[in-house]
């Protein structure tokens, strides 16, 4: 399937999923208001909901024959910021899934795990229970009105297990030090790999201001980054909407700031070893 026939496959089902998303939802939203919708309506909107579904299943199995992966299929009927959106959302549930399994994500031989979420604790905690006690308040101002006060729920409940999923993917997503990188990460959104052989330098230095400047990655916890990385050529890093951006200095944080620091500069040296040109043989002597 070439790439102009292939848009236009693709393009259809997406069209008619632009459409038809916004009228599910006016539909729903009658419903959930009480407003009694015509027999014929409710058929319609479920037997095209259905019809889409199909085509788009069906569409998905013809661009895995022709060669592609399950992400670049799926890439080509839904756009990339929506799958990004959707991702994160998930990553967020597994990341409460592993909290409470007290399982790690990526430290599968790791050579030094630095984990990071401890100095935000008690802020995403008492954020988390503020949000609680807005959806008790709120739940009982609105009970005379049962359309909001089921929508005004489902916002707030959903707020909590938000802000718990943020803290839960921080805790279950250290930073990580193993096969000739660093990777350094953030809640969900944020995972950049630094090759050993780019970090220029490595200092520990507390900081509590950090401006947005090009160029600079500032991974900071209740406001405090404490290790520093100078890199001697860029890395990218990928925003939670996709976008890209060279950086070539690295701020983050970590529970034990010098474990971290000292871990990173000794494996940096190791790695400068390890690539440093090899001495070329004596000279032969001269008669």
């Amino acid at each position: 399937m070439g790439g102009r026939e292939r848009g236009v496959v693709t393009r259809v089902p997406r069209a008619v999923a632009y459409a038809a998303l916004p009228a599910e939802l006016v539909l729903f939203g009658l419903l959930l208001g009480g407003v009694r919708v015509p027999e014929g309506v409710l058929v319609g909107g479920e037997a095209v909901v259905a019809a889409l579904l199909a085509a788009e299943g069906v569409v998905w199995l013809r661009l895995r024959r022709r060669g592609l992966s399950r992400r670049e299929a799926l890439a080509e009927l839904v756009p990339e910021r929506v799958l990004r959106l959707v991702g994160h959302e998930l990553a967020l549930l597994a990341g409460l899934g592993r909290w409470v399994a007290r399982r790690r994500h990526g430290t599968e031989g790791a050579e030094g795990v630095f984990p990071h979420a401890r100095d935000q604790a008690a802020l995403m905690y008492g954020f988390a229970f503020v949000c609680l006690v807005e959806t008790v308040g709120m739940s009982w101002l609105l009970a005379e009105w049962p359309v909001v006060h089921a929508v005004v729920f489902v916002l707030d409940a959903y707020t909590v297990l938000f802000v718990l999923g943020l803290h839960a993917a921080s805790v279950t997503r250290p930073h990580v030090l193993g096969g000739g990188r660093l990777r350094v990460r953030r809640a969900a959104h944020v995972d950049v790999d630094v090759p050993l052989e780019r970090i220029a330098a490595v200092r520990q230095e507390n900081r509590f201001t950090h401006e947005k400047r090009e160029g600079e990655l500032n991974l900071d916890v209740g406001s405090r980054t404490s290790v520093t990385l100078e890199l001697s050529a860029p890395v990218e890093v990928v925003g939670l909407l996709g976008r890209g951006r060279p950086v070539t200095t690295v701020r983050l944080h970590a529970d034990d700031p010098k474990a971290l620091y000292e871990a990173v500069r000794d494996a940096v040296a190791v790695t400068r070893e390890r690539t440093a040109p090899s001495p070329g043989p004596d000279p032969l002597p001269t008669a």
